[in-house]
């Protein structure tokens, strides 16, 4: 697995992963590491920094910088592939100087956006006893943990680091937090704090910032205000992938079918991700392009060989499971995914997983982890309640399908369906 699962972008962060791939607050700090760029388009960047190496190839900073462009485009692109080759550049500042405080950074951020969070954590942990009064250290510490579910941690690493240097950067993260305990109005309140006192130069991370407002929006049902954010991101960034999912999304929720598909085809040709993919063969079922849905489906499923590093295994364990079809698999790619990292969203999809196996005791312990933090998210919400209800607690299921009803009754183009047929 290695691109996390989209679902996460505005809960994750993830993001999850939040990493390198996931957020304004680690381009925020990355641009503190090394000296700020133009946001012009990757490829003048990119060249300019070849030609930084080519003049001074023995420099680590000269290699952290192309690693640092290589990031940048692909958060502004979508595509995640050109992260490899900033792990390329990272090495090889790392080569010539191994104790390289930027490059061993710039390493640990990668590490998050690879699903290689232990590692990342490792590092972190290392360039926190050097320097204790780094923010960007703490960023990636609060990422690391709250990647591996260890939410305490993640909690008091975000805490510190806004007391350190409360901008953009570490409001993001609070906000993150926040809305992974269920504290919408205070999610609400952060992103958009750090919305407005992101780089005014920097188009990715006000957009970043933004999505994320909109998408805490979206997860609440309220769509109008939420449709308002993404436009924003858009206007400051027009072919931003990240944007264009999140209105394609928030338009499929307000019935605007052919709206969602447009801009879906759109984020799908300037990086296709399986969430992406998914999704839009969700909503060329929902329009009867039955022909056009199943070409999505198995490009989706054939992600490892046709879409490289924006392949999401763990999003594809959950599409089988919602489809009852290679649960054996499914369960697999699941368990993995858990046994690497304690997060909610780990464990909603083993718990589902489970629940599609028959394996309905295990799928209840499983859907209580997803649940503890007292996050509230319409599809987890919808999984328990389906779980209490097979168990036989008919009313507490009950209880829970009505309050992911009521929370986002729209929040998936089919199963928001399914739940309205459970309770209809």
């Amino acid at each position: 697995m290695k691109i996390k699962h989209l679902q996460k972008w505005a809960m994750l962060l993830a993001i999850a992963g939040i990493g390198i791939g996931a957020s304004c607050s680690s381009l925020r700090t990355t641009q503190n590491v090394v000296a700020d760029q133009t946001n012009s388009t990757a490829d003048p960047d990119i060249e300019s920094a070849k030609m930084l190496v080519a003049k001074s190839p023995d420099s680590p900073a000269a290699h952290s910088q192309l690693a640092v462009q290589y990031i940048k485009a692909a958060r502004r692109t979508g595509d995640f592939n050109l992260n490899a080759k900033a792990l390329e550049a990272v090495n090889r500042a790392r080569e010539i100087a191994p104790d390289d405080t930027i490059a061993r950074k710039l390493e640990a951020s990668l590490m998050l956006t690879f699903h290689r969070f232990s590692e990342g954590l490792e590092i972190g942990t290392k360039l926190h006893a050097e320097n204790p009064k780094d923010p960007f250290v703490y960023g990636i510490l609060t990422d690391a943990n709250a990647e591996l579910g260890n939410y305490k941690e993640a909690v008091e690493w975000a805490q510190k680091m806004v007391d350190l240097r409360p901008d953009s950067s570490s409001y993001a993260r609070v906000a993150h937090m926040r809305s992974l305990h269920g504290d919408h109005t205070g999610a609400v309140n952060m992103y958009t704090l750090a919305a407005r006192t992101a780089d005014p130069t920097d188009k990715e991370a006000q957009a970043w910032c933004l999505t994320q407002l909109g998408s805490e929006l979206w997860r609440y049902g309220q769509y109008e205000t939420a449709a308002m954010r993404f436009e924003e991101a858009l206007a400051i960034l027009p072919d931003y992938p990240l944007a264009l999912t999140g209105i394609a999304r928030n338009y499929a929720s307000r019935g605007d079918l052919a709206s969602a598909a447009t801009n879906l085809e759109r984020a799908n040709k300037i990086a296709p991700h399986t969430d992406t993919v998914i999704l839009l063969g969700d909503i060329y079922t929902l329009t009867g392009n039955s022909e056009q849905a199943k070409a999505q489906y198995q490009l989706a499923e054939n992600g490892e060989k046709e879409l490289g590093d924006l392949h999401d295994a763990h999003r594809i364990a959950l599409y089988w499971a919602d489809n009852e079809v290679n649960l054996d698999e499914a369960v697999s790619i699941a368990r993995e995914d858990h046994a690497k990292q304690k997060d909610l969203y780990a464990s909603d999809t083993l718990a589902w997983a489970l629940y599609k196996k028959g394996e309905l005791v295990e799928a209840k312990k499983i859907i209580g982890e997803a649940m503890r933090l007292g996050m509230h998210d319409a599809r987890v919400l919808y999984h328990a309640g389906v779980i209490e209800t097979a168990l036989g607690n008919k009313e507490e299921g009950t209880r829970l399908l009505k309050l992911a009803q009521k929370l986002n009754a729209e929040f998936d183009p089919i199963q928001s369906r399914k739940l309205k047929q459970l309770l209809s």
